[in-house]
């Protein structure tokens, strides 16, 4: 198994050792993290070393890493810890699950981490340093720009080119054929229906909350069904 260090200790980090520990040929061996954010020498039984001195106990000829950061900043200090290991010579693995659908021609760049239940439909490009979350749909000649974040239940319809550094909550829906440019915030279930600008932020309107308490709604509801019978 080809030997892994991950940058992070944070719940991405977690996430990523999991991952990777049960589904995946690498094996994580310890973490890294910026030498003034050291609290502890160990995390999940492995190792803490300083990111500033990493490459004198792990090299990167011996051994790849993992940036474990999610979107803080929209996606910027993954991105630049993404370069800094990269300048480091480290080679950056993406971890892609085992339970996606794809026809095989599915582009991916490094340091990607895509979770279950993706469907990738033909001729999907994804670019570099980009997070899937669970659970989404990609339709035919997506493209995705690096350093960007994708949560869960996400459908991309085909042709859709979306920007670096972008971030799409939740149960978003975004049209065939338009751009989503570069540092965009597509917000939970937000419908996307044509070009966006860069560093627009699309948000969907909350659900309102019902006067009523759940107690008396449910008078109502047997109110309603004894008047039925």
């Amino acid at each position: 198994m080809e030997k892994v260090v991950v940058f992070g200790t944070s719940k991405m980090a977690e996430l990523a050792y999991f991952y990777l520990t049960n589904d995946s040929p690498y094996k994580v061996v310890a973490f890294t993290v910026d030498e003034r954010y050291m609290k502890e020498k160990e995390f999940l039984g492995l190792p803490i070393i300083p990111f500033e001195e990493v490459e004198e106990s792990y090299p990167p000829d011996e051994f790849k890493m993992f940036i474990g950061v999610g979107y803080s900043q929209l996606n910027t200090i993954r991105a630049k810890k993404y370069h800094e290991a990269k300048n480091k010579g480290y080679k950056l693995i993406s971890y892609v699950n085992s339970k996606i659908t794809q026809w095989g021609d599915t582009q991916i760049g490094d340091n990607c981490f895509i979770l279950e239940n993706q469907v990738f439909q033909p001729r999907v490009k994804i670019g570099n340093d980009v997070i899937l979350w669970s659970g989404n749909h990609f339709g035919h000649d997506v493209v995705i720009g690096d350093h960007s974040f994708i949560a869960s239940h996400v459908v991309v319809s085909g042709d859709v080119k979306i920007g670096p550094y972008c971030f799409i909550g939740v149960n978003a829906a975004i049209r065939n054929a338009i751009t989503i440019a570069p540092k965009c915030i597509i917000g939970a279930g937000a419908l996307i229906l044509n070009d966006t600008r860069e560093k627009e932020v699309y948000i969907e309107k909350p659900t309102e909350k019902y006067p009523l308490d759940s107690s008396k709604v449910m008078k109502i509801f047997m109110r309603e069904k004894r008047a039925q019978v």
